[in-house]
This record gives C-alpha cells, sequence and structure tokens, in this order.
C-alpha cells in the first residue's frame, strides 16, 4: 500500500531514503518509472471506461488514446519527475542526475571505444582499393 501512496507522489518516510535515491537511479530506474506511471493511469482508466456512454469498441479506443498519450507525457518527462521523488526524499537537486550518470560511465566508455575501433582506426596498407 506504502508503494502505491509513493506511485501516485505521496512522500516516503525518513527511513526510506535511500530507497527512493535507488528506485529513481537503478539499472531498471526506467523501468520502474514507467510501472509508476502504469499504476497512475490506471485508475482513470477504468473508470473512463465505466462511465463512458456507448460501444465498448469506442470506450476501449479512447481510453487507449490517452493511456498512449500519458506514457507519451510520462517519457517526455521522466528525468524530472524522477529527480524531483529524489528532491522529496531529502537530496538536493542534481543528485539522481548525478548519480545516473556514474552508473552509466562504464558504458559510455565501452561504447566509445567499439566507435573508435570500429570507425577512427587507420586502414590496413595491406588492403589497397584500386580504382578503375
Amino acid at each position: 500500500m506504502r508503494w502505491v501512496l509513493y506511485a501516485f507522489g505521496r512522500p516516503l518516510p525518513p527511513a526510506y531514503r535511500e530507497w527512493v535515491l535507488d528506485d529513481v537511479t537503478s539499472r531498471t530506474w526506467v523501468l520502474r518509472h514507467f510501472a509508476r506511471t502504469t499504476v497512475q493511469l490506471l485508475v482513470p482508466a477504468v473508470l473512463l471506461y465505466v462511465l463512458i456512454p456507448g460501444p465498448a469498441w469506442v470506450r476501449g479506443c479512447s481510453v487507449l488514446a490517452g493511456l498512449l498519450l500519458g506514457c507519451f507525457y510520462s517519457a517526455a518527462y521522466m528525468y524530472e519527475t524522477t529527480e524531483h521523488r529524489a528532491m522529496r526524499a531529502g537530496y538536493p537537486r542534481g543528485t539522481a542526475a548525478a548519480r545516473r550518470g556514474r552508473a552509466g560511465e562504464a558504458e559510455r566508455a565501452e561504447q566509445a571505444r567499439r566507435y573508435e575501433q570500429r570507425w577512427r582506426t587507420p586502414p590496413d596498407p595491406a588492403r589497397r582499393i584500386v580504382e578503375p
């Protein structure tokens, strides 16, 4: 129940401060963000489907369009939302982004190394291309 309230924006007690930072910076933080978004969107989606008059397919398409729009906006503001959650847990602005950045440094370094190896290595002199 506490997680559902957290998903709707209620801050957790100070004892969960480190869990919140881990929640918004772990390797799966994007999936966690969309899990919270799904919980937030499910309640109005079900209510709208039940309360809107009309054929079931029209109600279903309308609710689906709303869910897609909600997920789009959630993705657009994903970084700001997670940063705000970390700030509400008592961390200074930029803590979540900095921690995510350190976690991704090794992956970015590996990508840069592969890029350099593939595209920036000098051509092999034994493999000359002769133009006609």
